[in-house]
């Protein structure tokens, strides 16, 4: 079995897609059914997985990433990136054809060999109005190319998995769901170790309520504001609401909402936090809240058990595949269940410490381990069938 894994998501400090991608060929190199892993990078194999957050261009040395931002701002410019760098990627996989290519982004190049993509979501077709629209018509014109040209496609969960189906109208059995996991750094810790966070934050040890993700419209952060506000003033005072993620697309309603809530003493937003802070802050918090209306997979959920700290998230999507029976869930618009449900989330200590144990059970189901070997499986049954 051999294999080239892309990766070009990989950019550290990891996170998301780039968390994958890393974390599937970290546990792909010691598999023993694979003869042979390299890695496609920026049109080049190597054999060696980037280590580093510094991608330089081949030919003189500058960064690729802010090279490419330069180019893509030109217009003509951007027009021959487009047009030659499929060419290029081509030209660098030619005579790879005996590999399986796996895209870990959606994406795939033009190859000869076998194709496998992972589609994390379908949010650019089915949540597009919360897409800025040119990103919306690049994501949905390649990803039509995708569907089209992969012998087989992975998703993150088996809600992602029937939607695909159902969408382009594909077999299911093209498609397998493989779930993802939560890093070795989430996990139990005590007060002491999340002091230095705690004091950089100002916050008290499980005296808050959590919410990490892009603050966007798809993750309704509104509903969350609103729920909270519901709250006893004891209540959220005790405990606020402390939000993490940096600024995504169409967000300044939702900004001037934590404005307020900050304003009225109950909020507190600390933007985008430095990745080795984020296991801190989900060890220290009292409860983690995540109201999303769509996920493909919700990893913040699983990353929060793996902490030891329960949940309180919506029932769509692939929500309930992660979360199991160790979450309290609602509809993401129903704000009065929201509210009742962090209520009893923060105060209900007999569910609180059911929740604590049956979610750090529940996260330790799910490993990188267990993602590479099934990822495997897919590549195995696909040289099986040809």
């Amino acid at each position: 079995m051999k294999i080239i894994l892309g990766t070009d998501p990989i950019r550290f400090p990891l996170t998301g897609i780039g968390r994958y991608t890393y974390e599937l060929a970290r546990n792909m190199q010691a598999n023993v059914k694979v003869d042979e892993l390299v890695f496609f990078n920026r049109r080049k194999i190597s054999k060696y997985l980037p280590e580093n957050s510094i991608v330089t261009n081949p030919i003189n040395g500058v960064r690729f990433g802010s090279l490419k931002k330069s180019i893509q701002k030109v217009g003509f410019l951007a027009d021959i990136y487009r047009v030659t760098n499929p060419i290029l990627q081509y030209r660098a996989l030619r005579n790879f054809s005996e590999y399986i290519y796996h895209g870990p982004n959606f994406y795939l190049p033009r190859f000869s060999g076998l194709k496998v993509a992972t589609f994390h979501d379908l949010s650019p077709f089915t949540w597009s109005h919360c897409h800025p629209p040119e990103r919306v018509r690049f994501m949905q014109k390649e990803l039509l190319r995708t569907v089209r040209s992969a012998d087989v496609l992975i998703t993150d969960s088996e809600h992602t998995r029937i939607e695909l189906a159902k969408y382009f109208n594909l077999p299911l059995n093209k498609i397998q769901s493989v779930p993802l996991a939560a890093s070795p750094e989430f996990g139990v810790r005590s007060e002491s170790e999340c002091l230095s966070v705690l004091k950089k934050y100002n916050l008290g040890y499980r005296h808050f309520s959590l919410y990490v993700g892009t603050i966007e419209p798809r993750k309704n952060i509104e509903g969350l504001l609103e729920a909270y506000r519901k709250l006893p003033l004891r209540l959220r005072t005790r405990f606020p609401l402390v939000l993490s993620g940096y600024q995504g697309w169409n967000s300044d309603a939702i900004h001037s909402k934590i404005r307020k809530a900050v304003e009225e003493g109950w909020a507190t937003y600390l933007g985008f936090v430095p990745a080795s802070d984020l296991p801190l802050l989900f060890s220290s918090a009292a409860l983690f809240t995540f109201p999303s209306y769509y996920e493909g997979f919700g990893l913040p959920v699983l990353e929060s058990m793996a902490s030891g700290t329960p949940v309180v998230c919506s029932n769509s999507s692939s929500l309930p595949e992660v979360a199991g029976d160790t979450a309290l869930t609602c509809g993401p618009n129903d704000i009065n269940c929201l509210a009742d449900s962090i209520e009893r989330g923060l105060e209900d200590n007999i569910w609180r410490d059911f929740a604590i144990e049956k979610g750090i059970s529940r996260a330790a189901e799910f490993s990188w381990h267990r993602c590479a070997e099934m990822t495997v499986a897919v590549y195995d049954q696909m040289l099986k069938t040809g």
